[in-house]
C-alpha cells in the first residue's frame, strides 16, 4: 500500500509561507543580496528572486509546484519572481480567514478541514472567473487612465538622454527600475543605457520596436558572448556578429577586406558510411572490395576537388560548417587559401542566415550563388582569454535597414557574468511584455470615461484616437512603489459592491507596497492616502493616459520594477493632459516605473496558481523515480550543474 497524506490548505499556506520568508530578504528597496554556498565552497551570490527559488534543495511537491509556476512566468514575462510569491502567499492567507469564517462542518463534509478546504477552492475559482471576466474592465476603469504612455520612438533619438538624468524617457527608465532589482542601483544605469543602444542599433527605420525586442529575444543566445574576469563596466557592443568559435584553417587576407562566406551543415567529403552510400562487392571476393575501396576514396577525392573548384568559381574564400570537417577538406582549404570555421552552434548559423540574407548549403553538389554572403571582414578577435570569429555583414543596412550588433556581457566570475547576461535577456522580455497589447476593453474605458470627465466636445472627439494607440501599440507604465497595486485595490473595492470575492484580492494587493515599505510603515500609510486622495481630487481632469512627452521632472530614474524601488528622496512628478491643453501637475513618491502589462499578467499568473495549488488534495509517494525532466531543468544552479546549493 503506497503511503498517502492529505493536504490541507494550511499545509499549502505553510510550504507557500516558508518560500516567502526566503525571497523577502531581497525585497523592497532595503533588501540585500541572498549568498547560497554548496559543499565545494562555490559561492552564488544574488538577487534574483527566479534564481534564488531555483537554487534551493526542494523536497515537497507542493514547493516545487509553486517554483514552476515562478519559473514558466519569469521565464515569459522576464519580471515579477518575488511578487509573484509574496501575493500568492498573501492570496493563500485572505483566502484561508475567508474559508475559516464558514460553517465548520455541514453534512456535506464531515470534518472541519473538509468544509475548509472546498470553501477555498470555490473562492480560487471565483476569484480566477473574475479575473479572466472582469479584471481587465476594472483596470481599464481604475488604473490606466492613471499610467504613462510609454513611447517606443523615444529610442530612435541620435542623442537620448543617459538613463540617470531628469531628462531620460520611460523607456529608459522601465529599464532601470528593472536592472536596479536584479543587479542593484550601481550598475542600474549603465546596462540601461547599453540596454537602449542595442535596441536602437537592431530596430528596423520603418518598423516598431516590438520587431527588434523579439528579434534580439529570438536571437540573444548568439548575440551576447559572456566574458568573465572584467567588471560590468566593460561591457559594450560590436557591430556585426560574433561567432563562438575559432579558425579551423585561418589566412590574414579576409581580415580587413570583403570576402564570401557559405554555410555547410554536412561533411563536404563522403565517406562509407554516410546515408546513401552503397558499396556493390562482386565475385572477386576481398580482392574485388579493397579495389572498390579505392575506387570510391579515389571518387570521393575527385568529388572533393571538384567542389572546391566550384567555391573558387563564386569567390568564396570562408567556409562555415554545423560540423567537423575532415583532414582532407582542411587540407584542400589551405591549399585554396580559404578559412574554414568547424562546429558552430545552431543559433548562431540560424542568425548568420538571416542577417546575410542567403541559405545554407543542403548538399554540397548544389552549391548556388543564393548560397554565398557577401562579408565586410572575417577576422579573429580576443574576448577575454577566448579567441572567436567575428564578421561583419556587406550593405545589411541598406538591405534589411537594421545593424545589429553584438553585445559582450562582462563579470567578476563565471556565475556573476550569466547573471548580468540573464537579466539583460529578461530586460527585454520586460519591454517585449509591455509593448504588447494589453488584454482591455478599450470600448468599455472610452464609455467609461466619457461619463465620468468633464470634457468640452473638442476634446471628447479626439481622445478615443489618442487612447487606443497608448492602450493597443504602445502599453502603459506605471510609477514604481506600489502605485499599481493602490490604485488595483482601490478599483477592486469600488466595484466589490457587485462581486463578493473582489475584496480578498483588494486586500491581497494591499500587502505588496507593505512589505516594500516595510521598514516604515507610516510611509505606506502616507503614499496610501496620498495615492487615493489623488484619485478622489483629480479623477475629473485626468485624461485617458498621460503622454510621455508631457511628463516633467521625472527625479533620478534608479527605480525598482517588480515592486521595489530606489532608496532616494526625489519625488516623480506627473504631468496629465486635458485636451484643452490645461495641463495639472499631480505629485506621487518614488520615481522609476513598473510595465501595466507585466503587472496585469503576473495578477492572473498568481490567481491561476493559486486555483491549481487548491484543487490538489492527496499527495502519492511512489517508489519508483518519476520523469523529472522538467523539474531538472527548473532547478539550474549557478554553475549549470544540479541544484546541489544550500542555503
Amino acid at each position: 500500500m503506497l503511503p498517502v497524506e492529505h493536504l490541507h490548505l494550511k499545509h499549502v499556506l505553510q510550504t507557500v509561507s516558508a518560500l516567502e520568508s526566503v525571497v523577502l530578504r531581497s525585497f523592497g528597496p532595503e533588501g540585500g543580496q541572498v549568498l547560497f554556498t554548496r559543499d565545494t565552497g562555490q559561492a552564488m551570490l544574488t538577487r534574483s528572486g527566479t534564481r534564488i527559488l531555483t537554487a534551493l534543495r526542494l523536497e515537497h511537491p507542493v514547493a516545487r509546484m509553486v517554483v514552476d509556476c515562478v519559473r514558466k512566468h519569469s521565464k515569459a514575462t522576464g519580471d515579477g519572481s518575488k511578487t509573484f510569491l509574496l501575493l500568492l502567499a498573501s492570496l493563500l492567507r485572505m483566502i484561508h480567514a475567508a474559508a475559516w469564517k464558514e460553517p465548520a462542518v455541514s453534512r456535506t463534509y464531515s470534518s472541519r478541514e473538509a468544509a475548509e478546504a472546498a470553501t477555498a477552492r470555490r473562492l480560487a475559482d471565483e476569484l480566477l472567473a473574475f479575473a479572466l471576466e472582469e479584471l481587465d474592465d476594472v483596470i481599464s476603469a481604475g488604473v490606466l487612465p492613471y499610467g504613462l504612455w510609454v513611447s517606443w520612438e523615444d529610442l530612435t533619438a541620435k542623442t537620448p538622454p543617459p538613463a540617470h538624468t531628469s531628462n531620460s524617457t520611460c523607456v529608459q527608465k522601465l529599464l532601470v527600475s528593472f536592472f536596479h532589482t536584479r543587479l542593484g542601483q550601481t550598475h542600474s544605469d549603465f546596462i540601461s543605457d547599453l540596454t537602449c543602444e542595442l535596441l536602437r542599433n537592431c530596430r528596423l527605420k520603418r518598423d516598431l520596436l516590438p520587431s527588434a525586442l523579439q528579434f534580439v529575444n529570438d536571437n540573444f543566445p548568439a548575440l551576447h558572448t559572456p566574458v568573465s574576469g572584467f567588471p560590468i563596466s566593460c561591457s559594450h557592443l560590436i557591430e556585426g556578429q560574433v561567432i563562438h568559435r575559432d579558425f579551423a584553417v585561418s589566412f590574414a587576407h579576409t581580415d580587413h577586406q570583403p570576402v564570401k562566406a557559405v554555410v555547410f551543415t554536412q561533411q563536404l567529403q563522403l565517406k562509407l558510411h554516410d546515408e546513401g552510400v552503397v558499396l556493390k562487392v562482386g565475385s572477386g571476393g576481398k580482392m574485388m572490395e579493397n579495389k572498390s575501396i579505392v575506387e570510391f576514396s579515389a571518387w570521393s577525392e575527385k568529388s572533393l576537388e571538384c567542389v572546391f573548384a566550384k567555391l573558387q568559381c563564386l569567390g568564396v574564400s570562408v567556409l562555415l560548417s554545423a560540423v567537423k570537417q575532415s583532414a582532407a577538406v582542411l587540407a584542400l582549404a589551405a591549399q585554396a587559401h580559404m578559412c574554414v570555421v568547424e562546429c558552430i552552434s545552431e543559433d548562431e548559423l540560424s542568425l548568420f542566415a538571416q542577417l546575410s540574407g542567403t541559405t545554407p548549403v543542403s548538399h554540397c553538389w548544389r552549391i548556388e550563388p543564393v548560397n554565398v554572403a557577401f562579408l565586410t571582414f572575417c577576422r579573429p578577435i580576443l574576448l577575454g582569454v577566448h579567441r572567436y570569429v567575428h564578421v561583419a555583414f556587406h550593405d545589411l543596412e541598406e538591405r534589411t535597414m537594421v545593424k545589429p550588433c553584438s553585445v559582450v556581457v562582462c563579470g567578476p566570475g563565471e556565475g556573476q557574468t550569466d547573471q548580468y547576461a540573464c537579466a539583460f535577456q529578461d530586460a527585454i522580455r520586460m519591454l517585449l511584455t509591455t509593448c504588447k497589447p494589453t488584454d482591455v476593453t478599450v470600448t468599455t474605458v472610452l464609455s467609461d470615461r466619457r461619463t465620468r470627465l468633464h470634457t468640452d466636445d473638442h476634446s471628447d472627439q479626439t481622445m478615443p484616437t489618442s487612447f487606443q494607440q497608448c492602450v493597443l501599440e504602445t502599453g502603459c507604465a506605471l510609477p514604481a512603489g506600489g502605485t499599481f497595486e493602490c490604485l488595483l485595490s482601490h478599483a477592486l473595492l469600488q466595484h466589490g459592491r457587485r462581486c463578493s470575492v473582489s475584496h480578498i484580492l483588494a486586500n491581497a494587493l494591499l500587502n505588496v507596497p507593505r512589505l516594500i515599505y516595510s521598514q516604515s510603515p507610516r510611509h505606506f500609510l502616507h503614499i496610501q492616502t496620498r495615492i487615493l486622495s489623488f484619485i478622489l481630487n483629480q479623477s475629473h481632469t485626468f485624461s485617458p493616459l498621460c503622454k510621455q512627452g508631457s511628463a516633467t521632472d521625472l527625479g533620478h530614474s534608479a527605480g525598482a520594477g517588480a515592486g521595489d524601488v530606489p532608496p532616494v528622496d526625489s519625488k516623480l512628478s506627473l504631468t496629465c493632459c486635458r485636451e484643452t491643453g490645461v495641463s495639472l501637475k499631480a505629485v506621487m513618491l518614488n520615481s522609476g516605473l513598473d510595465s501595466l502589462g507585466c503587472k496585469y499578467r503576473l495578477l492572473l499568473a498568481v490567481l491561476q496558481c493559486v486555483s491549481s495549488l487548491l484543487r490538489v488534495d492527496t499527495m502519492l509517494y511512489t517508489h519508483t523515480a518519476l520523469n523529472t525532466q522538467s523539474c531538472s531543468r527548473a532547478s539550474v544552479s549557478w554553475e549549470g550543474s544540479e541544484d546541489e546549493a544550500e542555503h
